[in-house]
């Protein structure tokens, strides 16, 4: 087969080249992928294999001196690719037993009890949202509903003004869009965007260790890790983490499963007919979207994954966006199903890394299709949607759509 370069950011401006993935995952599951400004790294696109990778942190490193969680090393350009010295390192880079500390500090704050409390207000935001939206005309939903209600729900987390959710936008977009000119448009406005940033970070991080409450920023500027207390560069490096993780991952399954929706619109129909389907078809959502094409880990000592030598140092990508479609774990793979049953997607990671987040995630998907399911008939796809130029995320900047209403 031709030696494609799945680094390559053009490579998913068009949608995620699922054929190419589907023939690595036969012919080629641990591939070698060269980098013209790099070492190359190998790329895992197989579920059983990214499964086991994740699941041996002592053999396959997150951690920042190791390079991180990125294709890019952090440890040299930077958490978002910046080469700003001033972000410390996230928990998503750490490995045990830092990590694990930071897993038991902030894990409360997301738990199964604590999420009980919010989901009413999540409703009420989402209920306020389509309340605004206009139906039998095109639209973009993105900046209706998909961006603001993770956002508005981080802002709740956070302890912060419901307003300030535009700001967050625009940060993440900046953080996670290093190969993407609309949200990097030169290397002066990605100066001035983190100058920004810096400021309102600071002045939460001493408001939070002045005044602490139960919000996620109180936990982060207040933790004792490695029995030290956090500094501002990893508050800051946390923060962004909280930021990225809980606005676009949900923000694209949203804008993804509304596409998904209007493509199979008998799988619509079936949501309406069986709301309760909902709860359970949150797991093929994230399945079918992917919205975090891949993580990467190093080798820490020379090993084999599927007969392949692995050398100590070697980066390895596992790619989620691969996994969610591998047939020999999901039949009909490439179909969107909301009835499907024992959906092990990969959506938000697996091993110590599984994302802390995907309770919250999960509701939000399930408060917005079961209030869509009242007030929407189907939906219409207007045109395509622009896509994020970017091999880490798999986002759409906008997305046209006509809902028909429920009662015409």
């Amino acid at each position: 087969m031709a030696q494609p370069d799945l680094k390559n950011p053009d490579l998913y401006t068009e949608r995620v080249p699922h054929e190419l993935f589907a023939q690595l995952r036969r012919e080629d599951p641990v591939y070698w992928n060269a980098e013209a400004d790099g070492a190359g790294f190998w790329a895992l696109t197989r579920h059983k294999d990214i499964q086991d990778v994740s699941r041996r942190p002592d053999l396959f490193s997150s951690a920042h001196e190791h390079g991180g969680h990125r294709i890019f090393n952090e440890n040299e350009v930077g958490l978002a690719g910046a080469g700003d010295s001033a972000i410390g390192i996230p928990l998503i880079s750490c490995d045990p037993p830092i990590h694990t500390e930071y897993r038991k500090l902030v894990t409360p704050a997301l738990s199964p009890g604590r999420l009980e409390g919010i989901e009413a207000r999540i409703s009420g935001r989402c209920a306020n949202l389509l309340a605004k939206v206009p139906l039998g005309e095109p639209i973009d939903i993105v900046p209706l509903l998909s961006a603001p209600l993770p956002l508005l729900t981080l802002a709740e987390l956070l302890g912060l003004p419901a307003e300030i959710w535009t700001n967050l936008y625009d940060w993440t977009n900046a953080f996670v869009g290093e190969d993407d000119p609309d949200f990097r448009r030169s290397p002066e406005a990605m100066a001035a965007t983190l100058k920004e940033f810096f400021a309102f970070a600071h002045a939460l991080f001493e408001q939070r260790r002045a005044q602490p409450g139960p919000d996620i920023a109180s936990l982060l500027a207040n933790a004792r890790i490695d029995d030290r207390p956090a500094s501002f560069k990893d508050f800051v490096g946390n923060l962004i983490l909280v930021l990225v993780g809980g606005n676009e991952t949900t923000r694209n399954s949203i804008s993804h499963t509304l596409a998904a929706f209007a493509a199979h619109p008998e799988q619509w129909e079936r949501i309406r007919a069986r709301p309760e389907l909902i709860k359970s078809a949150v797991r093929e959502m994230v399945r079918f979207a992917t919205p975090v094409m891949h993580m990467r880990r190093t080798a820490t000592a020379d090993t084999e994954i599927a007969g392949r030598k692995i050398a100590k140092g070697a980066k390895v990508v596992l790619w989620y966006v691969s996994a969610n479609r591998d047939e020999d774990v999901f039949a009909d793979s490439g179909r969107f199903i909301v009835e499907r049953s024992n959906v092990p997607h990969l959506g938000f990671g697996t091993g110590q890394h599984t994302c802390l987040g995907w309770r919250l995630a999960e509701l939000q998907l399930r408060v917005v299709f079961e209030q869509l399911s009242k007030l929407v008939k189907g939906f219409e796809q207007v045109g395509q949607p622009r896509r994020f130029r970017s091999n880490f995320i798999n986002g759409l900047k906008n997305l046209e759509l006509v809902c028909s209403p429920a009662q015409s």
